[in-house]
């Protein structure tokens, strides 16, 4: 019985090296050796599941084998070694195959012999130097000094601090804003800049340094990090701070394909000035596992801890001058004239993107909170005889279709999942585009758009839209259409949308809270937009006109989107309709944050 039960493990053990070693073979080109040799692959552990160079030595070095050279690549689950002698080699094999429990996880190694080791070592990013003006400097502060600013800045800025994706973070002196990647230059918080943290400047001794009057204090735990960015140019002054307190972590810095690796020891200052701050975007991967450049040149891992950032910057008051246009937003800021230009071109694949596609996605969570009647809708509808023959463009789950029971009413929608729940109830819909109505011209007696017209991304869109409303009704007919209005506030009286933000309204502190709560929507998001446009932060004032507005799903996934909206300041929408020669418009008014207009074709 327990001859079988070895051989059931040498087996086992077998089975593991030929899976192993044709992964090898196929990532490094390398074969094995059927006979010793002084190349050895420690084939089923390596950085990615966590083993560090001291532990492999430490278990090489309990055979009684010397190793001369380890060779670990990232990612990988597998690494090498090379012996220093064959006897060496034969002692390592012999006391670790199918014997050592090394790794993270303590998984029992599976050794070969190799006829070489790997030719090429990966790029790494360690290999580099620094980029231009990135400055570190170890030990900066003592472990006293780390422990009293860790106190003061727990103590201060408590009513501020939230809870993004990747992170806790607090504030100091002005809240940066991460729906805008900016902060507000009138607005100062309560709470500056802690005194404790007074002593930095005088010991950084940097040539004409200015005090920083923001601070941004970010605490990771392990698993967290911070996505790839770029301190906003216009935002902040040369040079930025970065403290690291409680822990080591690896920071990755990115210019186009170029990548380097640096690691922010414990109680280091990181000083990022010039082409560091302004050209290169910097970034802390959601990892549990850094992997560390050794003294040797090979890798290693290092497990990570609860780590407390304090992030220094001196707010700009102006436009940035900077030499490194790439990335910055002053030298790049479009004019409204470009940003129209910019949609016209990508209308199409831009509402395609971030319209209908995003509709069909969340058109079960949408119908639910769209069920009952505006008023003044209801009262449009009511108004006609009956028998009359109403178009709703855009009608969504359709609840304005059974208003009026007494219309023959249909419907039309680009979005299949909302055709879906219409069709369910009974209701008459089609699937359609508002740019192209496959309707007789001169058949309809009402038509109605709500809150549609909004979602088409160019002027000569949405009065196309509008003379298709106008060619299917029959003369004397009339039309009501609903877009969202750029102003949400109408004699100092707030929307039903910004009512519905219950933060808002009660304090600041409580609106920055919010304005967190999207940047923790939006930091896990990766979509490549077809236009760069600014995310609107939901139940807040609109800044621009053409915006992202995001809708959070309620399943498991809790899965943010971004929906194309372009909102209309006074009078634009008369003024699109008064280039329709046919209309006369009845009636406009503002409707709790919409801009209304009814308008009739002529009879002539």
């Amino acid at each position: 019985m327990h001859i079988e039960q070895k051989t059931n493990k040498a087996k086992k053990a077998e089975k593991k090296q030929r899976r192993s070693l044709a992964i090898i073979k196929a990532d490094c080109n390398v074969s094995q050796s059927d006979s010793p040799t002084l190349y050895l692959a420690i084939l089923n552990v390596g950085l990615s599941n966590g083993l560090t160079e001291e532990a492999l030595l430490a278990a090489a070095a309990a055979t009684g084998g010397q190793v001369s050279q380890v060779l670990m690549l990232p990612s990988k689950s597998y690494c090498f070694l090379m012996c220093t002698t064959l006897a060496d080699s034969q002692l390592v094999y012999d006391g670790m195959h199918n014997r050592a429990t090394i790794g993270q996880k303590g998984a029992v190694a599976y050794l070969s012999y190799l006829l070489e080791l790997p030719q090429q070592r990966e790029e790494n990013g360690w290999q580099k130097s620094l980029p231009d003006g990135l400055v570190l400097l170890q030990n900066f502060v003592s472990e006293a000094e780390e422990a009293t600013l860790l106190q003061a800045v727990a103590a201060g800025a408590a009513s501020i601090a939230d809870s993004l994706k990747h992170r806790q973070v607090k504030h100091f002196g002005y809240e940066f804003l991460y729906g805008s990647n900016n902060v507000n230059p009138l607005q100062p918080l309560e709470q500056g800049i802690p005194d404790a943290c007074d002593f930095l400047w005088q010991r950084l001794e940097l040539p004409t340094f200015e005090p920083p009057d923001q601070l941004t204090v970010n605490e990771y735990e392990p698993g967290q990090g911070i996505p790839p960015h770029v301190d906003t140019h216009s935002a902040f002054k040369d040079p930025i701070l970065s403290l690291s307190l409680q822990s080591d972590v690896v920071m990755d810095f990115r210019r186009g394909a170029q990548l380097v690796h640096v690691l922010l020891p414990r109680r280091s200052l990181l000083v990022m000035s010039g082409e560091s701050r302004y050209d290169w975007t910097h970034g802390i991967r959601p990892k549990h596992i850094d992997v560390l450049a050794t003294p040797s040149g090979s890798l290693t891992t290092q497990v990570r801890s609860k780590r407390t950032s304090l992030t220094f910057r001196r707010l700009r008051r102006g436009p940035c001058d900077c030499q490194f246009p790439t990335l910055c937003d002053t030298q790049q800021t479009t004019t409204p004239q470009e940003v129209c230009e910019k949609l016209a071109t990508h209308a199409s694949h831009l509402e395609q993107q971030n319209v209908h596609e995003v509709y069909d996605k969340i058109a079960n969570h949408f119908s639910d909170t769209r069920h009952t009647p505006w008023p003044q809708v209801a009262e449009f509808l009511n108004s006609f005889q009956p028998q009359s023959v109403l178009l709703d463009v855009g009608c969504g789950n359709g609840k304005y279709l059974g208003c009026n029971p007494q219309l023959l009413s249909i419907g039309c929608d680009r979005s299949l999942g909302l055709l879906g729940v219409g069709n369910a109830r009974g209701q008459n819909v089609f699937r359609c585009d508002c740019l192209q109505l496959p309707v007789r011209s001169s058949s309809i007696d009402g038509c109605i758009s709500i809150a549609v017209i909004h979602h088409l991304a160019s002027s000569e869109r949405r009065l196309t839209a509008l003379r298709e409303l106008t060619r299917v009704l029959r003369p004397g007919g009339r039309a009501l259409v609903y877009v969202w209005a750029k102003d949400q506030r109408k004699n100092d009286k707030k929307s039903t949308y910004l009512k519905q933000n219950t933060a808002v309204n009660k304090e600041r502190t409580t609106e920055q809270a919010q304005r967190q709560k999207l940047a923790q929507q939006l930091e896990g998001m990766d979509q490549q937009l077809p236009v760069s446009l600014p995310v609107h932060t939901n139940r807040t004032e609109f800044q621009q006109q053409d915006v992202y507005v995001p809708w959070k799903t309620k399943d498991e996934q809790r899965t943010t989107f971004l929906r194309y909206y372009h909102v209309f300041e006074e009078q634009e929408l008369e003024k699109l309709v008064q280039q329709m020669e046919d209309v006369v418009i009845r009636k406009s008014y503002y409707d709790q944050g919409n801009h209304c207009v009814i308008f009739e074709k002529s009879k002539n």
